[in-house]
């Protein structure tokens, strides 16, 4: 965030979804006469796309219009899906619109397999994500496993059916302005338009975070000394050890669904204590190890 006061107006709740079915997402219009600052967009990645459309437009006369556009609220409800983004964008008549769509290619089954298994294995990153924040390092860690989500010069295509033969138009230029505001609040939209819903990428990094904790148990070397060296060599009978902790991480979502404030998602949280779990008790087990070996002495 800029911690600009000027963007105080892009945090108001008119940028809540009216509608949300999974693979669709639709925002009301944005009022008229929005302030900005220096920069149109308050985050670092809604300034990244501003930069792909700006880069993008052959007429910069096209962008002053659209941006006084978009500034003007001559956009109306923007419907977000995978690969498209849609409003009406009127010229000064609302009941004159025209159909604008601004289109970027979602990623293959083949980059979101290597991106979704690159963020399993970063629960900070998730924990952004939930967080409405998009740190650089993510994007990094995107672009690790190939996968790029910011758009590039070229990326974004429109489609208008205003007689303009500019591409892009004014009137796609006020809708992608105007997304990037929603950019700001919610980078999930980033994501639904590459592909993936909200739901839909926390169920599947939950799955792949399950796996790999699965696999990193099942290929762990043995810690520690086979019991009957230790009975063996031990001065004293050992403590029994301790009684295993009751419940399941992944179980947080179904107890506590009802306990979170707004906007807190359950399973989501669920996911990220289950690895907060995995790695505890490999340090715990670690260290009892090194416990035993103090009190018993090295196996022989």
């Amino acid at each position: 965030m800029t911690g600009d006061e000027d963007f105080d107006d892009l945090w108001d709740d008119d940028a809540e979804p009216v509608r949300d079915d999974g693979r669709a997402r639709s925002f009301p219009a944005f009022a008229p006469d929005r302030r900005i600052g220096r920069t149109f967009a308050a985050t670092w990645w809604g300034t990244a796309w501003i930069d792909a459309l700006e880069r993008a437009a052959f007429d910069r006369g096209q962008l002053s219009r659209g941006r006084r556009y978009a500034t003007g609220g001559q956009v109306g409800p923007i419907t977000v899906s995978p690969g498209r983004i849609s409003a009406p964008v009127h010229d000064g008549d609302p009941d004159l619109p025209h159909d604008t769509v601004v289109r970027i290619g979602p990623l293959s089954e083949r980059q979101w397999d290597r991106l979704l298994d690159a963020l399993a294995a970063k629960a900070g990153h998730i924990a952004a994500l939930l967080d409405r924040e998009m740190p650089a390092e993510l994007v990094d860690t995107a672009e690790d496993a190939g996968v790029r989500l910011l758009p590039d010069y070229g990326d974004l295509e429109s489609e208008c059916d205003c007689p303009s033969w500019d591409q892009p138009c004014r009137h796609a230029v006020a809708l992608a302005y105007q997304m990037s505001w929603l950019l700001d609040r919610d980078p999930f939209v980033l994501l639904l338009m590459r592909g993936r819903a909200e739901a839909e990428l926390v169920e599947e990094l939950r799955s792949r975070n399950a796996r790999r904790q699965i696999a990193v148990a099942d290929d762990a070397p043995p810690v520690g000394t086979p019991a009957e060296e230790a009975w063996a060599a031990a001065p004293a009978p050992l403590p029994a050890p301790p009684a295993p902790l009751p419940g399941v991480p992944l179980a947080l979502a179904p107890i506590l669904a009802g306990h979170f404030a707004p906007g807190v998602d359950a399973e989501a949280l669920g996911l990220l204590a289950a690895d907060a779990a995995s790695r505890a008790r490999h340090l715990l087990a670690a260290t009892r190890a090194e416990l035993l070996v103090r009190t018993c002495g090295a196996p022989r």
